[in-house]
């Protein structure tokens, strides 16, 4: 089955509001740029969106925050982003932190239909007992906060339980990928976007170089296609627009 779609526009215009969507990337590295934009484009509000990060400022999804068009995110980072940070402690952003690799953990249980897991990360903390802050009111005193987990001992050893995250869309970013879906990840862009794409029930991908099926050696491909719904091959210019988080220089 072909999976490729004309256009970034295409590939998002049956996302509505209050959608939720799970995005790769881990900073600014193997953000799907292009589709973010088309769906700036599209001008849906009140996403739902789980991913590491929520960008920054004026980059990645770091451009819907900005424009008001997230009303939730599910991350593990808030850092690099000041509009992130004043909506939170504003009252305008529910946030759900959670540790990295339960993050990931979540999103890939989600795409293999586990429906949850125990971790001994957040065991003893906030994570596990509840109390967190999701949402701040505009007085600055907490409105939403998070629920207990259950925490069960295994072997002697306290674990707590995490639910696992299915998203109504996924939007990934890989280097190449093929007609049916099958995607190959760059290095570290090779962060949570096969995850983020396990979890979506519609995945769009946006390929920098799109091939032919066959070309692509089964023992390389980071993702199967089985995963991947829509697929948008980046024009030249698209697939080199990609920025740099901090920018270091040495004589």
């Amino acid at each position: 089955m072909d999976k490729v779609v004309a256009t970034a526009e295409e590939a998002v215009a049956d996302m509505a509001d209050g959608a939720s969507l799970a995005v790769g990337g881990f900073g600014l590295v193997g953000v799907p740029n292009v589709l973010i934009h088309a769906l700036f484009e599209r001008g849906v509000t009140g996403l739902r969106v789980v991913s590491n990060n929520c960008g920054t400022d004026g980059g990645g999804l770091g451009i819907l925050l900005a424009a008001g068009k997230i009303a939730r995110v599910t991350a593990s980072y808030i850092g690099e982003n000041k509009e992130f940070a004043r909506q939170y402690l504003g009252g305008e952003l529910e946030l759900e932190l959670t540790p990295q690799g339960t993050l990931a953990e979540r999103m890939r249980a989600g795409g293999c239909g586990i429906p949850a897991f125990f971790t001994p990360a957040g065991v003893g903390t906030l994570v596990a007992e509840g109390g967190l802050p999701w949402r701040y009111a505009a007085d600055g005193s907490v409105a939403v906060t998070s629920p207990h987990k259950e925490v069960r001992t295994f072997d002697g050893r306290q674990y707590v339980m995490e639910r696992g995250i299915t998203t109504d869309y996924a939007l990934v970013r890989a280097a190449r990928g093929d007609r049916l879906g099958n995607l190959v990840f760059h290095r570290s862009a090779r962060n949570f976007n096969p995850l983020a794409a396990m979890a979506g029930r519609i995945t769009v991908a946006e390929v920098e170089e799109l091939v032919e099926p066959g070309v692509l050696d089964p023992d390389e491909i980071h993702l199967p296609g089985v995963f991947v719904q829509r697929v948008v091959e980046l024009t030249p210019q698209q697939a080199a627009d990609k920025g740099i988080e901090k920018r270091t220089v040495h004589a």
